[in-house]
């Protein structure tokens, strides 16, 4: 008679207390039912995470949180930037050739309405207001409304950060309560 193999890869033995053994025995059959499986997966989670045992536990994990939180608002950022930065060649670059390319070889090209508009009134030199038609670009639409978010959101935490001072003697006056460093800070972003 022969003997089937079980399994096709080698065991190996550890010396390890009966506690242990109980415990790990425990948590492996929560985790997976080969008990290598369970060791096999602790020992990837402390690799891919760079989690050294020994240390205090709480600290190097919300570190890596943060660390892995960082990372992905980056690339967020980073690739909604890609994504305007290629409309804005889309709208800017590649349609009008194409129209011309069209228009060129004697194919109808399509005329596309501009997607934002804003009319201005230019005073005529008969005193009558005329209306001139000014395309904006979504990207640059884009970028102004995030800077004007951001302009909101700065004059409302100057404005959260002033009190009224009421003094024993003259006029009562207001107080700004910032450090130098964040004033010279909103200096630099109104002059950029």
């Amino acid at each position: 008679m022969s003997s089937k193999k079980k399994y096709s890869y080698k065991y190996l033995a550890l010396n390890l207390k009966a506690s242990v053994v109980k415990r790990f025995r425990a948590f492996s059959k929560k985790v997976a039912k080969p008990q290598s499986e369970a060791l096999d997966v602790m020992l990837d989670f402390f690799e891919w995470h760079g989690i050294d045992p020994s240390q205090k536990f709480t600290k190097s994990i919300i570190q890596e949180i943060l660390k892995n939180r960082e990372r992905t608002n980056t690339s967020i950022k980073r690739n909604e930037a890609t994504i305007a930065i290629i409309r804005d060649i889309e709208i800017n670059q590649t349609k009008p050739n194409n129209a011309m390319l069209l228009s060129l070889f004697g194919a109808n090209a399509t005329d596309e309405k501009p997607k934002r508009k804003e009319r201005k009134n230019i005073e005529h030199t008969d005193g009558k207001p005329k209306d001139i038609e000014i395309t904006v670009p979504k990207i640059r639409y884009e970028r102004l409304a995030e800077k004007m978010k951001n302009l909101r959101k700065n004059h409302g935490y100057i404005l959260d950060k002033v009190e009224l001072i009421k003094g024993n003697f003259g006029k009562e006056y207001l107080k700004l309560n910032i450090s130098i460093s964040e004033l010279e800070k909103f200096k630099r972003t109104l002059k950029n």
